[in-house]
């Protein structure tokens, strides 16, 4: 019996969703806003809390159970410095999500899932497009 089991499978193993929460977090963590299905952004949104919720209190146990997730030193002090800062008077509800749309190829629900009062200069990163470089170098020949 299932009784009080919660959450999606999203037809993969354990070892894999808990893989794909993790770059998840990891990305939105990092540029703050990311583009995903809907049910991802559904199941994100309170993992991704907890850890914002973690590194509001800075103790080095937290530091390490945080760090042990998502195995990143900058993230890990981007969410105890900044994040811990910005949300400081906040109690949870840290993120939004916002519909999108329909993705073509399949027709799944799509949203957006952004912190709130996020840095808009940390989703300007650049995006590295492998296939420009191989373009240019055979165009110059």
């Amino acid at each position: 019996m299932r009784h009080r089991i919660g959450g999606r499978k999203f037809n993969r193993r354990t070892a894999q969703r808990k893989a794909l929460f993790n770059g998840l977090a990891k990305s939105l963590l990092k540029y703050e806003q990311i583009m995903t299905t809907l049910p991802k952004a559904k199941d994100l949104r309170p993992y991704v809390e907890k850890m914002i919720t973690l590194g509001k209190d800075a103790t080095i146990a937290n530091r390490r159970a945080l760090f042990a997730k998502i195995r990143d030193k900058a993230l890990v002090s981007k969410v105890f410095g900044v994040l811990a800062e910005r949300y400081a008077t906040r109690n949870g509800g840290y993120t939004r999500i916002v519909k999108a749309g329909f993705r073509q190829g399949d027709n799944a629900p799509m949203a957006v899932i952004e912190l709130l009062d996020r840095d808009e200069s940390a989703k300007s990163a650049p995006i590295a497009t492998p296939f420009k470089e191989e373009a240019t170098a055979s165009s110059s020949n």
